[in-house]
């Protein structure tokens, strides 16, 4: 295999759009997180920190005073929302799209057919920890908690604190274990019968 001479590069045939959007990003690690959101057009009082990202921008709905964390992820693609004086922690990772079934069948880059596009949305004054992940469809109400490390699958009412059940599940288990090998132990100092 030979590496392309670097002028190649730029011959192939791309989207000029996603090229201005590339280069557009790229400038923008030079700029305060203020002078990045506005550049990026989002609203009045809005920030947004080095390496983060909005997929499909032209389909994001974003409130005013909204913070946005260093290398968050905001996939618009099946639009997205997110309301005002919420707070996106860093390395977050909110999906309005899955490619997961096209992957799975084979089709990487042959179709766009089984790319599934689904809204999501974010209330207002809601806290989204990170590292975390919002999945595709879910809906997120007003003054919602987010705790790190989330996978959040599911609608969140107004006012949740977050709780990932398969955490719960994985203390639940740890417990069983460690009180199984205590049985064993106490077993094991009896007398035979």
């Amino acid at each position: 295999m030979t590496t392309p001479a670097f002028a190649d590069l730029f011959s192939v045939p791309g989207d000029p759009a996603l090229r201005g959007q590339i280069l557009g990003y790229a400038m923008t690690e030079l700029m305060t997180d203020r002078e990045r959101a506005k550049f990026l057009g989002l609203p009045e009082g809005c920030r947004m920190r080095e390496r983060a990202k909005i997929l499909a921008p032209e389909k994001f709905q974003c409130g005013k005073n909204v913070w946005i964390g260093e290398g968050a992820v905001l996939d618009a693609q099946g639009g997205l929302t997110i309301g005002d004086e919420t707070q996106i922690g860093l390395g977050v990772m909110v999906w309005s799209h899955s490619s997961h079934a096209q992957a799975l069948a084979g089709e990487t880059g042959a179709s766009r057919d089984k790319i599934v596009y689904k809204p999501t949305s974010i209330g207002s004054n809601c806290f989204i920890a990170g590292p975390s992940v919002i999945l595709p469809g879910v809906k997120i109400g007003n003054g919602v908690l987010i705790p790190p490390m989330s996978v959040v699958r599911e609608d969140l009412p107004d006012g949740a604190i977050f709780q990932d059940s398969s955490r719960e599940v994985r203390k639940l288990r740890q417990k069983v274990e460690m009180l199984e090998k205590k049985l064993a132990g106490v077993l094991e100092r009896l007398p035979p019968a």
